[in-house]
């Protein structure tokens, strides 16, 4: 059933496949939940269903969030027995405001990195604004080096969500990805042939040692911060980070071309100050 239930979210929802398999995916979240009530899911009821929420309301309200996400699809949607899980309702969305490191703070983290690799990621992160799967499946072709700019062809080529443009990464980037690229052990497309799971665990050497807490998430919002100081208006920051939707960029290419674009982030001159 879990092989009809994939088949319906990326035919039917048209959902991306990092959404349908990811590490906390819908087939991830489904799979969980029926080892854990040991039922065939035609059998589930609202008790199942309201029992095993329960563990999760101790949780992060987004954990909790995803959890009964996946539910609602498999049930509601794909199962059509809406009501084993309607009486259920998404935490309400609380805003908090977001503390981004300095460029302090960026250079001392970037010192603790181990490795040409990890470094050029933490760059890329950085200098681009965009998002950690995107950036990991970037290929050789998605990238002019030269020029510096990123046009991913394949990053979320199915998502509702999220689009992706064009993006860029700035000097510091660009020396430390052409000298990743020159050592590089593999002629395989892609530029960072690893799952996150290393970026991870090399960002978490670093911090521990610094007690900082740097992920791709924080990177991409010290971007838009940074680029905002810069005189950068919202627009283009949203542009940068994929924000922007498809009919928009239909309607306004030239707004958004990425000529434009280009001049935009080569006169913010955004740097981090690393060597």
């Amino acid at each position: 059933m879990l092989v009809k239930f994939k088949d319906f979210c990326r035919i039917d929802r048209n959902l991306s496949e990092r959404t349908i398999d990811q590490s906390c995916g819908h087939l991830f979240q489904l799979k969980r939940f029926l080892e854990s009530i040991q039922k065939h899911p035609t059998e589930v009821t609202q008790e199942d269903v309201r029992a095993y929420l329960a563990r999760f309301k101790t949780m992060s309200s987004s954990t909790y969030a995803n959890v009964l996400k996946s539910l609602k699809v498999f049930f509601r949607d794909f199962l059509k027995i809406p009501e084993v899980v309607e009486s259920f309702k998404f935490p309400k969305k609380t805003y908090t405001i977001k503390s981004v490191p300095t460029k302090d703070d960026l250079q001392r983290f970037f010192k603790e990195l181990d490795s040409l690799t990890s470094q050029t990621v933490f760059l890329l992160y950085a200098t681009s604004g965009m998002r950690r799967n995107e950036l990991l499946t970037l290929t050789i072709d998605d990238i002019d080096l030269d020029n510096r700019i990123i046009i991913p062809k394949n990053a979320h080529k199915t998502s509702t969500t999220k689009n992706s443009w064009v993006s860029f990464f700035n000097v510091e980037a660009q020396s430390h990805l052409r000298r990743y690229l020159s050592n590089r052990q593999t002629d395989g497309n892609r530029v960072f042939p690893f799952t996150e799971v290393v970026i991870r665990k090399a960002f978490d050497k670093a911090n521990k040692k610094t007690g900082l807490h740097i992920t791709p998430q924080v990177l991409r919002d010290w971007f838009c911060s940074q680029l905002g100081e810069l005189g950068v208006p919202d627009r283009y920051v949203d542009a940068f980070c994929g924000r922007i939707p498809k009919s928009v960029l239909a309607k306004h290419y030239t707004d958004y071309s990425p000529e434009k674009l280009k001049r935009i982030y080569d006169n913010a001159n955004l740097t981090i100050g690393v060597a």
